[in-house]
């Protein structure tokens, strides 16, 4: 049975890991977005406490 043999389908399986593992992650890290978040206020908010009388 030519399933069985495992010499072309360990290589194909060794290849296709490589390619996943190696060359898709960089491809996606090197990704640049288009919109990139900046802050637009540098100053910090103030909070105050509220006075409520509690009963």
């Amino acid at each position: 049975m030519p399933q069985l043999n495992p010499a072309p389908w360990f290589m194909i399986l060794l290849f296709s890991w490589l390619v996943f593992l190696m060359m898709i992650p960089t491809k996606v890290m090197s990704h640049n977005f288009n919109n990139e978040p900046t802050p637009h206020m540098t100053e910090t908010k103030t909070t105050h406490s509220w006075n409520w009388p509690w009963h």
